[in-house]
């Protein structure tokens, strides 16, 4: 790897992937401290769960890869050179160690402090790998040239701990083992009319650890591994809504363990997230969001009330367990109340509906003191008209028919299969914007049953999937 190879990327994109990397980090952060933040959770005995390349010995123990292949069309158009920078995690096992009156030191399981708990704890370090180089050298026989190999040493590292007043009272000691991989650009030029190629990058997992099982990996390991690639003046295509003509090409694609999409501004086209986990095209962060949580399928309002219910203990040990945990209690213990009222959420659907443009559509009414709009089937001349009952085995079932819950396997979900056999009473019969008939009914047993029949909280069946039930049938 020279020192080309690390020149960082041309000024013109700098804010392109500005944005990429805050949505990069939120991938490469995934589940990496899961609530309640602490190493003693059973929870963060099992972390980093995406774009884990561990050595090619290990493949074989846990189910994980040593690579993985990103794949997309390219229209280089006035662009010659591609800019890729691979993201990772390289895991830091942290212990502690008590500075003891003979000046020795003694690893402790934990070493408690006035505003924290020090505890082990698996530390992830962000690593970047840079390339740069010219797309006509990606082509061809000279492609092996372009590959770029990084060897990150062992190392270990100690960071004092100290007091209020400046006494040492122990260590931290974060050792790091050997990490080596390679990147290998490639590119291709489609037969037929359209100028495009195939561009090819496989990040390889190269270092020469023994078989261990995935504890014994993870140190020599990249996690959450992903790639940001970029053509100043290029193109490249969407793999979820390409052009017509590049269908039959895009799904010849082959990515292995990692999704590309286009990132940045919507605007822009030159530049790519390459995720393990599956994003939209443009993926943004909400606006809503205070910052990051960490936690794997995160959701910002209820994890922040329920760690604003830690005690002071567990915030400490909190603290103690990881910098950005850390992070998370301050997060949350500062959180202005109108910023925790707004992670309740946001409709964004209807943003375009109550623009002040004009009169509201036939069928929608804006209450007064609102301005969310409310379908009314009265007033929608095209609503369906449903009856008042339906002919069902030779009975007409309407509003008052007690009817017993037949629900097949053609169309049920898990929710109707647990239902089946229940009796249940009808309260209306509906018909939905398509015209399908459906009964709204309540079950007989559902203690909950006048509140339902209040708020108006029914559950829906089509007509075939009930049965009348007579009197006389137990």
């Amino acid at each position: 790897m020279t020192d080309s190879d690390l020149l960082p990327s041309p000024g013109t994109l700098d804010d392109a992937l500005g944005q990429a990397r805050t949505v990069a980090d939120a991938v490469l952060f995934e589940g990496y401290v899961l609530y309640p933040y602490r190493a003693s959770s059973a929870k963060n005995r099992m972390r980093w769960q995406f774009g884990v390349l561990v050595p090619p010995a290990c493949t074989a123990q846990g189910g994980e890869y040593a690579e993985q292949r990103t794949d997309i069309l390219l229209e280089p158009r006035t662009g010659d050179r591609l800019h890729a920078e691979l993201r990772f995690l390289h895991v830091r096992r942290r212990t502690v160690e008590r500075l003891g009156p003979d000046g020795t030191y003694t690893e402790v399981p934990e070493l408690e402090l006035p505003d924290r708990v020090l505890v082990p704890w698996d530390e992830g370090h962000e690593e970047r790998i840079r390339l740069h180089a010219p797309l006509a050298e990606l082509a061809g026989e000279q492609a092996h040239t372009r590959t770029v190999t990084f060897d990150l040493p062992p190392a270990v590292e100690h960071e004092p701990v100290r007091d209020a007043e400046g006494r040492t009272l122990g260590r931290l000691v974060r050792r790091r083992a050997r990490l080596a991989g390679e990147i290998r650009p490639r590119t291709e030029q489609l037969p037929g009319p359209y100028r495009v190629s195939r561009l090819t990058v496989t990040v390889h997992n190269t270092t020469d650890a023994p078989a261990g099982d995935r504890t014994a990996a993870l140190p020599h390991s990249m996690i959450g591994a992903h790639l940001l690639l970029a053509v100043e003046g290029g193109r490249f295509l969407s793999m979820t809504d390409p052009p017509e003509w590049a269908r039959p090409a895009v799904a010849e694609l082959r990515n292995d363990h990692t999704w590309p999409v286009l990132a940045g501004p919507a605007d822009r086209e030159d530049l790519v997230l390459s995720s393990p986990i599956i994003l939209e095209d443009h993926p943004v962060l909400a606006d809503e969001s205070p910052g990051p949580l960490y936690d794997a399928t995160e959701i910002d309002e209820i994890l922040s009330l329920r760690t604003a219910a830690l005690t002071e203990r567990e915030k400490r040990e909190a603290r103690g367990t990881d910098d950005r945990a850390a992070e998370v209690i301050d997060l949350v213990d500062s959180m202005p109340e109108a910023v925790r009222e707004r992670l309740h959420g946001a409709i964004r659907g209807l943003r375009e509906v109550t623009e002040p443009s004009g009169p509201p559509a036939a069928g929608l009414t804006l209450p007064e003191g609102t301005g969310h709009p409310w379908w009314d089937p009265q007033q929608d001349p095209e609503a369906a008209d449903a009856p008042t009952s339906i002919p069902i085995d030779g009975e007409a079932v309407g509003q008052g028919s007690r009817v017993l819950l037949t629900p097949g396997a053609r169309r049920t979900d898990a929710q109707d299969t647990f239902l089946r056999g229940c009796r249940a009473t009808v309260e209306a019969v509906v018909a939905d914007l398509d015209g399908e008939l459906h009964l709204a009914v309540v079950l007989d047993d559902d203690p909950g049953t006048d509140i339902r029949r209040q708020q108006g909280r029914f559950l829906y069946f089509k007509p075939d999937e009930v049965a009348p039930l007579r009197e006389e049938e137990p």
